[in-house]
């Protein structure tokens, strides 16, 4: 087999990972550990020899995040990858946002898969679904191999039209050892991390137990609560045998709250503002953006058994797994909603144990006064309300009421709740056929999914002094549940000759979606099956060692959402999948001291489905009856070069520099968009240039990403200035100075450097999130 990653040696892939990630996470018998030390100065992880775009991180980009930081931040530098999270170490979901070859992730779209040890993550969406961090402790984290445009035929996902990011958590080591870490940083930050490696448990049996807590504010008015703990466990046996065994369990349990979107002229009034105020005023409409009432919680448990091993000439390899979801989404609403006719008994709604199940709104509540009755402004009464979204008409004010008026809030709550269980298998059958070798792989991925969601409204207690609310709800808006059904079967032959790999492969989908809405007893269902998927590539490895030339196509697909079912059942019948035809054409070169690559990609996206979200900037609608909807809006067209280069001067001295050049642009047939006209928040140009030393006790880098000028809205009519932000790091190995410090270290990081002010994260096609500003933290990590 050629090898799998571009290095100065020849390593399976996984080694190459391992070792690559070997500082950053010291999990490895101290004897072993002075020669993967040795190793890394070697290896640099580029990209698998295949016939499509990939890339993975390094440790150099490791060291450029603190150990606060999410998992997804990892792969920012990496060639085509834009990430962007509310503040520095990614504490809210809401905010983030990953944008690939103009595919994105964000509260509009869900266009790029993302996988745990190559295990689906159950979707990427805010109402219910799970990002890389849920699962994985950035401490625990070994490496993350991204895939553009065309990917792996094997790639478990159905939401990877852009390719997919594979989050690969670390191997236990082999001898006993504590590892523990505290991290402090701007912005009340702090994470305390500690992991049990367990030596050997049982025969040829390794293991590692961790825990970390974080907490932190949030960076606009620092009153935010976000606090996160996280419980990982894992276990291999027969690491060195022929029959290995992996156990993978991890609990997150997460409060984050929010940052808001703002318009771009919001932006450039003030950029030091989200609009959310961190006190609370006693006026309703105001409170409405209350930060703290912002607010997402979650909880998911996640894990699997795997098993790989040789049965005759076939490699065998599967696992099941399973993964419980839960949590709610909080906003505060600046009305009791009127939702039981009373007649002149006064408002149920106000009184504590009474809840409605269902049924529609009759009005809104705003005012009432001492016995409950609600009042109506004083005729002519303009009012003087002019924060947030504009203003507020006369219901709001409480200077258009008659004295002694009391102000009556809601604390409304999305609860979601996902239940997920599956099977993978991998069969790869590797024969010589004279002095070539002929691969057979063939798979299946099951998966039995059910989401469920319901939406409650709670009366705020006393709207003047707080936003504490009665925990029994005045009314259930509704409940419903989402069955789904996920079948996926490849077969690929790939043939490997002298000078040439070239391979062939089919892929196909089955998807089936139901809904049930409780209330109303209404049943929807829709079947998302794709066709016959084709790929197809093909590997030179020329004359010139080190030297490869690649091609790759790829169809790729995306199952319809179950939230598309919660659209008007007159809507389905014009909603289809999404699909993409993904090229890429590219060459690779690599030798002990400079590695490079450079792909030039054409993409064709048909079917978009956009979520029209309820947010806009003249405020939210909290009625309606889901969180947004989602429409075919036409198709997209792509195409674009990317490139990275790493060389090494010396043992010590590393440079990376990577740069992306992407067109995205809106075809013919797209709904209320102007063909030729470039997706809002697509990345248009972007470069990375890092600088990182390695000596024997000290390390230092430093980092520089430039994104180029975006569109803020789908009619480009918003331009989005670029920015260039910087990242430093200083490292300091104390073993070096007293042997008594064995495995101790400090890193000191700042993000964004130079304290640069810009536009990050966009969605909905009208606003997006403020970028960063610089973030300072410190690591004490010691290994006992």
């Amino acid at each position: 087999m050629k090898t799998l990653y571009s290095t100065g040696i020849t390593k399976p892939s996984l080694l190459a990972i391992a070792v690559a990630s070997a500082l950053s996470a010291p999990v490895y018998a101290e004897d072993d550990k002075a020669k993967k030390d040795q190793e890394i100065e070697e290896i640099t992880v580029v990209g698998k020899s295949v016939s499509y775009a990939n890339n993975a991180t390094s440790d150099e980009m490791f060291k450029q995040q603190s150990a606060m930081t999410s998992a997804m931040a990892m792969i920012d530098n990496l060639p085509g990858v834009l990430i962007n999270e509310g503040d520095t170490f990614g504490s809210d979901d809401w905010s983030t946002t990953v944008s690939i070859r103009g595919f994105q992730l964000s509260l509009d779209e869900q266009q790029v898969g993302i996988t745990i040890d190559g295990i689906a993550n159950g979707n990427s969406n805010y109402g219910g679904g799970a990002k890389a961090n849920r699962y994985i402790d950035t401490e625990n984290l070994m490496a993350v191999e991204v895939s553009q445009g065309t990917a792996d035929v094997a790639s478990r996902s159905n939401e990877a039209l852009g390719g997919t990011l594979n989050f690969t958590t670390i191997d236990p080591g082999t001898e006993k050892a504590v590892i523990a870490s505290l991290s402090l940083g701007n912005f009340d930050a702090q994470k305390y991390y500690m992991r049990l490696e367990t030596g050997e448990v049982l025969d040829d049996t390794y293991g590692w137990f961790s825990y970390s807590n974080s907490s932190n504010s949030d960076w606009i008015t620092g009153t935010a609560e976000n606090k996160r703990d996280h419980f990982a466990a894992k276990f291999v046996k027969g690491m060195d045998s022929n029959l290995e065994i992996t156990a993978y369990l991890s609990y997150d349990d997460v409060h984050e709250d929010n940052y808001q979107r703002v318009s771009l002229e919001s932006f450039k009034q003030n950029p030091e503002s989200d609009g959310l105020l961190g006190e609370w005023t006693g006026v309703p409409y105001i409170d409405q953006v209350y930060r703290q009432g912002w607010s997402t919680l979650r909880e998911n448990l996640f894990g699997y058994i795997e098993v790989d091993t040789m049965i005759g000439e076939v490699e065998v390899k599967a696992n099941a797994y399973f993964h419980k979801n839960e949590g709610r989404g909080d906003w505060v609403p600046p009305y009791l909603v009127d939702v039981t006719n009373d007649g002149s008994k006064g408002h149920s709604e106000l009184v504590s144990g009474n809840t409605a199940q269902g049924g529609s709104s009759l009005g809104k509540i705003y005012f009432v006064d001492a016995s409950g009755k609600s009042l109506t402004p004083i005729a002519g009464c303009e009012s003087s309300i002019g924060f947030p979204y504009g203003g507020a008409d006369a219901e709001y004010d409480p200077n258009c009421y008659e004295d002694g008026a009391r102000p009556v809030g809601s604390y409304r709550n999305t609860h979601y709740q996902k239940d997920r269980f599956g099977i993978n298998a991998d069969l790869t059958w590797e024969k010589q056929i004279g002095n070539n070798t002929n691969v057979v792989r063939a798979g299946i991925w099951y998966e039995d999914y059910e989401r469920s969601e319901y939406r409650d409204w709670h009366k705020i207690i006393d709207s003047k002094s707080s936003y504490e609310f009665d925990h029994t709800p005045y009314w259930i808006q509704y409940d419903r549940t989402y069955p789904v059904e996920t079948t996926m079967l490849y077969l690929e032959d790939s043939f490997e000759m002298e000078s040439v790999t070239v391979r062939a492969g089919l892929k196909k989908y089955l998807v089936d979606l139901d809904s049930k809405d409780t209330y109303t007893g209404t049943t929807k269902a829709v079947n998302s099956d794709s066709d016959v998927l084709l790929s197809a590539g093909a590997v030179w490895y020329t004359p010139v060692d080190g030297l490869e030339v690649f091609a790759g196509y790829a169809e790729n697909f995306a199952a319809i959402k179950d939230q598309v079912l919660e659209a008007d059942a007159s809507a389905l019948d014009n909603v289809e999948a999404e699909t993409a035809e993904n090229m890429d054409f590219g060459v690779r070169y690599d030798n002990q001291d400079f590695n490079a690559s450079i792909t030039l990609y054409s993409i064709d996206f048909q079917n978009r489905l956009t979520f029209i979200a309820p947010g806009s900037e003249s405020g939210n609608d909290y009625l309606v009856g889901t969180n947004g909807s989602y429409i075919n809006t036409g198709g997209i067209e792509s195409s674009g070069v990317e490139a990275s280069l790493t060389y090494y001067p010396n043992q010590e001295l590393s440079v990376y520099m990577s740069y992306t050049s992407n067109s995205s642009e809106y075809t013919d047939g797209t709904v209320g968009i102007e063909a030729g006209n470039t997706v809002f928040g697509s990345v248009e140009d972007m470069a990375v240039l890092s600088l990182d030393w390695q000596s024997e006790a000290y390390s230092a880098g430093i980092s520089t990403k430039w994104l180029g000028e975006r569109w803020m809205d789908s009619a480009n009519t918003q331009r989005i200035d670029g920015y260039a932000v910087s990242d430093l790091y200083v490292g300091v190995d104390l073993e070096n100075f007293d042997s008594a410090l064995k495995g101790a270290s400090i890193r000191f990081t700042v993000n964004n450097l130079f304290d640069k002010s810009y536009m990050g994260g966009v969605a909905g096609g009208w606003g997006g999130w403020i970028g960063a500003p610089r973030t300072a933290a410190l690591n004490f990590q010691t290994r006992f």
